[in-house]
């Protein structure tokens, strides 16, 4: 059996055909249902499995691929699973090591009661393997991310001369901060015209729940091998240069700047990690004048730290990790995150960008949606689910642990060393939001005063007893008790908080 993100074209089990072996791909509504989606994360999904399943069947592979509208589709895994084995009476039953927690316990349990042998096997995709983390860290309160990126630059001899770091620095992150004033010279980015006209029918006709809409020019992701390899290529030509300077930035002009568009196919494993690791340091090793190592680093950072990282986390402490509420925040999620109409414009854009095209970049789902969410009080539950729904790269092994830990601070400091919150000066730095904003950024208080300002400093009051002893935010506690208005600015705080739906 393959599950829909784990299509990987190099797994050793596809490299030869053998006529024993049946492989097994199903579309049900268990997966599309758990959480409302992005109608182009289901159709995307849908396509690259289909489009996996020819390369299977080119390939001299026998393949069964169950429709989401097959009559005898029973719409769940393991009774899908059931009465296939017992229809084509097959002997033994092997599978990939799920991603999810949730699928991992129930192919887990599942298999303690089959009848027939199973066996479990490694994917071949991830760097690191699920325990790696857990081990590394074994004794410890928190996980830093640093020196768990340093141990594997190191093992894997990337961007290193033996054990010390080219450029004499492991993290070039300080460099990478840049705003960007003008959008004529960002290339349109590489695109893709994927005709999902029948999955559309399919899924309307089924009553399958999605938000957002595809493009009537069809989906711009790629959705097999090749188009993931087309749009590395074009990344590292086009778009890597720049990268690094304005990873950070934001713009209204320009949804993807310079980002790569590569989560989608990594999670479903149609692009291997070190494979776009190796391919883009030994384009820094040819034209090191092209292509400058702060953002070379700052984009490995991104996947043999962080993406390693935060599966580690979330195998070393799931299910545990997905309850963890550590502000005790209750507050629902402004109706506004489903249509972007807030008068906020830094929501606006990163809200209906979201809806439109399922990708927002992680300054925007960071320090815009996730800092709001966090300043207003949204229980992480709520967080979580539409992270989860809306972004096309979102499962939950990478999604979970960004949003509760380093978005939320819901896990009380194992991720982030601090909570990722600011006023409407961040933002006015690292974007041009707030020029024709409804509210004033310099505004703390009164008739048009940004909500982020008030809001800012309200968080921290609200939560002195659990952060003020953080040794990284005790000058923002000495900042707020010298401020002669702070009465006033908590005061604006609550107003907003009494009607966040309506700011």
């Amino acid at each position: 059996m393959i599950l829909g993100d784990q299509l990987n074209y190099q797994h050793s089990w596809f490299s030869e055909p053998d006529p024993e072996v049946v492989f097994l791909l199903m579309e049900m509504r268990q997966e599309t249902d758990y959480v409302t989606h992005h109608v182009q994360k289901v159709v995307a999904f849908f396509s690259a499995m289909r489009s996996f399943s020819r390369f299977l069947a080119e390939g001299g592979h026998r393949c069964m691929y169950l429709t989401l509208d097959d009559p005898a589709n029973a719409q769940s895994l393991t009774q899908n699973l059931d009465w296939i084995i017992s229809r084509e009476g097959f002997t033994a039953f092997r599978y990939l090591l799920p991603d999810e927690f949730r699928l991992d316990k129930q192919l887990h349990d599942y298999c303690k009661k089959l009848g027939i042998p199973s066996q479990v096997e490694d994917t071949e995709h991830f760097i690191t393997d699920r325990s790696f983390l857990q081990t590394f860290f074994a004794g410890k309160k928190t996980y830093l991310m640093e020196s768990f990126y340093r141990e594997l630059r190191k093992h894997y001899q990337v961007l290193v001369n033996g054990d010390q770091p080219i450029g004499d620095r492991w993290n070039f992150d300080v460099e990478n901060r840049e705003a960007i004033a003008a959008v004529s010279e960002v290339p349109e980015g590489k695109g893709f015209a994927n005709d999902v006209a029948d999955l559309l029918q399919l899924l309307d006709s089924s009553g399958v729940n999605t938000i957002g809409s595809v493009p009537a020019t069809g989906l711009d992701w790629p959705i097999d091998r090749r188009q993931s390899l087309e749009s590395l290529h074009y990344f590292c030509e086009e778009l890597l240069p720049h990268f690094g300077k304005y990873q950070d930035a934001m713009h209204t002009e320009s949804i993807y700047l310079y980002h790569s568009k590569l989560s989608f196919a990594l999670n479903t494993k149609m692009l291997s990690p070190m494979e776009v690791i190796r391919k883009v340091e030994s384009l820094w090793r040819q034209r090191p004048q092209a292509y400058p190592l702060a953002g070379i680093e700052g984009f490995i950072r991104q996947i043999l730290g962080w993406r390693e990282y935060m599966r580690g986390v979330y195998w070393a402490t799931m299910p545990e990790y997905a309850e963890r509420n550590y502000f005790g925040h209750t507050a629902k999620l402004p109706s506004f995150f489903w249509t972007g109409d807030t008068k906020m414009n830094c929501l606006k854009h990163a809200i209906k960008q979201s809806l439109e095209c399922a990708y927002a970049h992680h300054i925007q789902r960071l320090m815009i949606t996730g800092n709001f969410a966090l300043l207003a009080g949204v229980h992480p539950d709520e967080v979580d689910r539409w992270y989860l729904g809306i972004y096309i790269d979102a499962i939950e092994w990478v999604e979970i642990t960004n949003t509760r830990g380093m978005s939320q601070f819901a896990d009380g400091g194992l991720v982030g060393t601090k909570p990722y919150v600011s006023s409407a000066n961040y933002i006015s730095k690292m974007s041009n939001y707030c020029g024709t904003c409804f509210y004033k950024k310099d505004k703390k208080t009164g008739a048009n005063a940004c909500p982020f300002n008030s809001l800012y400093w309200a968080f921290y009051e609200r939560n002195r007893p659990l952060l003020e002893k953080n040794p990284r935010i005790g000058f923002v506690y000495r900042t707020l008790d010298r401020m002669q208005n702070k009465q006033e600015l908590l005061q604006q705080a609550e107003m907003y908080l009494a009607s966040l739906d309506d700011c």
